[in-house]
């Protein structure tokens, strides 16, 4: 939610500074997410015309012209179509840094006409996606004026984080009503909030029909107290004329109340100075006076509204569930298919709006407009929502329709927009046609003051907790019975009224209590997974893996590779966060490429969480490394590259600290398409259980992930690892050998083809009581034969070994290694 700072102003009297408006927004727990002024890029830009405009000799779609900005005339060369003699524009001299285009500007010679400065886009001073033309300013604009003074954009703009249940700070208004319950200043009558009287002729007396009160005072929950609501004048009455009023009815449920109001004769020029600058400054492109100021009663008050052009319609209009299939091309110009059940809004002949989402762009108002029809209406929350899932469509009307407008601001929105449309754009004002009701049920909460202090933990005076709640709209009777206004669909209960007294009154006062320590000792809480997490995490760390927390969502191209994802999801945040990731190496690699075109010469990235199958969540650990192990130096000569066995050392070691029984796994190839075959492999606990893949992946997968070079790559699941029986604490006791061991090295010449695990492997099960360990050591090939060399380790055990018992062993040793094809050598 962005604002600026003079129109926060135009609904709230204060002298707080920007810094006190900031701190104190923030305080209130509508979070600032940052302030900044654009007129100080756009501090060298001025308004100028365009004198003369002729063709380019060298360039059909070049035009040569001569523009004042001031000091005289300047030759320009540009080529906006729209540029033509008499245009009042924007223009940057020599030396005038362009902020969209990233450029300064200096004198050049375009197709061999020097030009001197630039008649500038919106999109190129970044204050709007306006491209296809330079700026159009109104002919009375100050030739020579700096522009940023001209548009307003020296005012600081501030955006606003506003949590989904604040459906009431979605409007300027709201957030100013905030401010002045937190001290900062007096709220100011909405009347007085538009410039040049336009609403002049509100009243404290709401306008009435049929003897049922409405409310003109921003929507107010229940007519009974209506009057004492409207403080300072803020009722704004209706403006009706004689006649007949629009054609409208509602037939969902989803749109139980459809306000409505012609008026004929209008002319859809440009919106006034005041409401173009309010607009451009948040980032919002004006388009026509009737758009604008629909655009502005939105972002001004949370009150979204839509007008129709009547010619283009054929009968009148009503609120009614879509039948399926039914299509509607929508304002960004895109065509919808809807289905059946989804709230549109139609004539007798088609469908010209997705209610409370985006209006049609069959009916939309251009600048020939002379008769309009403007709707105000009220749409359930929950059904927007729904709609604009499934579409896959925003937009500001959605997210406060989403969230919940005011259900009892219908008349009041409805009469600001129609006296803005007769006093921009004139015309005659019909009747007004009221289809259906707002839901207005009243809540009602029986409160205690005390509540504040025992549940807020703070103790505020009972009178000043009325004070405060009445200044955000609640009605506060004798007796404590609280009533929410009607804008804040939020409260549902005393803890909700004790945390608006709380936050109002600043959460900074309440004093930190520490919680009570329950006498004993504390009984664990982590749960063998917990701690299993915990343990493998601090191992990753301590070998030098740097961690990472990535996406749980990646892109479908993402996921292709490893097999494609089991989950997808209806509505993403973007395409590229689409599908639940399958495993945890796309976003490691990712973040590896990230790194390495920032210049990391290497890369060694771990995260431990989820994966994502169709069998449900896994949790997992990946490994990433990358780019070079070692750095180049004038000993070790050139830099090394990771290969297969730093990624099998890794992943060897973090299972041992998981305490999976690494001894017994089996090293098998069949890693999976995503690695490379040869120099990858998978550690089982037997043929079927995988405990860990690792090695190299494979250099197609690389490529999709713009990744030069090899990378090494480990994934250990977690999950898969065998449950520990028992749940003691402490460790076994340590219990070193009595007697040193004894080391023999053999070396066999064995067959092309033969793993050095399966080799070790049958080594170590020759003599398990004795044979602490086996490992290779050397390799050696030629003429066709390969040569192992295998270290064994022998623990003695109550005594050293004798000649005889180590040449059995040996024998043995000898024996288990030919049953693999291996012989000793000679």
């Amino acid at each position: 939610m962005k604002f600026t700072l003079s129109w926060l102003k135009a609904h709230l009297a204060t002298d707080a500074s920007l810094d006190g408006i900031v701190d104190a927004l923030t305080r209130i727990g509508l979070e600032v997410e940052g302030v900044h002024n654009p007129g100080e890029a756009l501090a060298a830009f001025r308004v100028a015309r365009i004198l003369t405009a002729e063709r380019h000799p060298q360039a059909d779609k070049l035009q040569v012209l001569s523009v004042d900005a001031g000091d005289g005339p300047l030759q320009v060369v540009c080529g906006a179509p729209n540029a033509r003699a008499g245009l009042v524009g924007v223009f940057g001299a020599p030396g005038t840094y362009v902020p969209g285009a990233d450029i300064t500007l200096k004198v050049a010679a375009i197709r061999g006409v020097e030009s001197n400065g630039m008649m500038c886009s919106a999109r190129e001073l970044q204050i709007g996606e306006g491209h296809d033309g330079i700026i159009e300013l109104p002919e009375s604009a100050p030739v020579g004026q700096s522009f940023a003074d001209y548009a307003g954009l020296t005012d600081p703009v501030i955006d606003v984080s506003i949590t989904p249940n604040r459906q009431d700070c979605m409007g300027v208004r709201g957030i100013a009503r905030d401010l002045a319950a937190a001290g900062l200043g007096t709220l100011k009558p909405i009347a007085e909030a538009y410039p040049d009287g336009i609403l002049s002729n509100s009243s404290v007396t709401p306008a009435t029909a049929g003897g049922q009160t409405r409310d003109g005072s921003e929507g107010a929950a229940a007519s009974a107290s209506l009057n004492s609501r409207l403080r300072g004048n803020d009722g704004v009455e209706d403006v009706t004329g004689k006649s007949d009023a629009p054609d409208v009815r509602t037939e969902t449920s989803a749109c139980p109340a459809f306000y409505a109001q012609s008026v004929t004769g209008v002319t859809n020029g440009s919106a006034p100075d005041w409401m173009a600058r309010r607009l451009t400054a948040i980032g919002q492109k004006p388009i026509s006076a009737l758009v604008d100021i629909t655009n502005y009663v939105m972002i001004d008050l949370g009150r979204p509204l839509h007008v129709y052009d009547r010619a283009k319609l054929s009968g009148g209009l009503v609120a009614r569930p879509a039948r399926a299939g039914e299509e509607v091309v929508a304002l960004n110009g895109k065509r919808y298919t809807l289905a059946e059940g989804m709230t549109v809004i139609a004539d007798d002949v088609a469908v010209h709006d997705i209610g409370g989402i985006m209006g049609g762009e069959q009916s939309g108002v251009s600048e020939g407009t002379t008769d309009v029809l403007i709707e105000c209406a009220y749409f359930e929350p929950e059904a927007i929502a729904r709609t604009g899932q499934a579409l896959a469509l925003t937009s500001d009307a959605r997210q406060r329709f989403e969230r919940g407008v005011d259900p009892a601001f219908l008349d009041t929105g409805l009469a600001i927009a129609t006296r803005l449309v007769l006093a921009i754009c004139g015309g005659t004002p019909s009747a007004i046609t009221r289809a259906g009701e707002p839901p207005l049920g009243t809540r009602s909460y029986a409160y205690d003051p005390v509540r504040a202090e025992t549940l807020g933990g703070l103790a505020v005076a009972p009178e000043r907790q009325r004070a405060i709640l009445e200044s955000l709209g609640f009605t506060v009777s004798d007796d404590w019975q609280v009533t929410p206004p009607s804008w804040r669909r939020d409260i549902d209960g005393t803890a909700d009224i004790v945390e608006e007294v709380i936050r109002i009154e600043g959460i900074d006062k309440v004093e930190p209590v520490p919680l009570p320590r329950i006498p004993g000792v504390a009984r664990p809480t982590a749960t063998a997974e917990q701690r299993l997490e915990r343990r493998v995490r601090r191992a990753a760390a301590a070998r030098g893996l740097d961690e990472a927390v990535t996406w749980s969502f990646i892109a479908e191209a993402q996921a292709a590779p490893f097999g494609g994802g089991a989950f997808t999801l209806a509505n993403p945040i973007s395409e590229e966060l689409k599908v639940m990731r399958p495993t945890l190496l796309a976003g490691l690699l990712s973040a590896a490429e990230r790194n390495l075109r920032r210049g990391a010469t290497g890369v060694r990235l771990f995260e431990l969480g989820r994966r994502y199958l169709a069998d449900g969540e896994h949790p997992t650990l990946g490994i990433v490394l990358a780019g070079d192990r070692t750095a180049r130096g004038w000993r070790g000569g050139k830099a090394t590259a990771f290969d297969p066995y730093d990624a099998k050392a890794e992943a060897l070691a973090l299972l041992a600290a998981a305490g999976a029984p690494v001894d017994n796994l089996q090293v098998m190839t069949e890693a999976g398409p995503a690695w490379h075959p040869g120099q990858s492999g998978t550690l089982r606990l037997g043929p079927k259980t995988i405990l860990a893949r690792f090695g190299m992946l494979h250099p197609a997968l690389l490529k999709a992930f713009d990744l030069d070079g090899a990378v090494a790559a480990v994934e250990l699941y977690l999950d898969a690892l065998p449950a520990k029986r028992g749940s003691g604490f402490m460790r076994a006791p340590y219990a070193p050998p009595a007697l040193q061991p004894v080391r023999r090295d053999f070396a066999f010449l064995v067959p092309q083809g033969l793993a050095a695990d399966t080799l070790t492997r049958a080594i170590r099960g020759a003599d398990k009581a004795t044979i602490a360990g086996a490992r290779v050591f050397d390799l050696f090939a030629r003429d066709g034969e390969t040569s192992m060399a295998v270290e064994v380790i022998l623990l003695p055990g109550e005594k050293s070994f004798t000649e005889p018992e180590l040449k059995a062993i040996a024998d043995r040793i000898v024996a288990a290694a030919a049953k693999q094809g291996a012989t000793l050598r000679g």
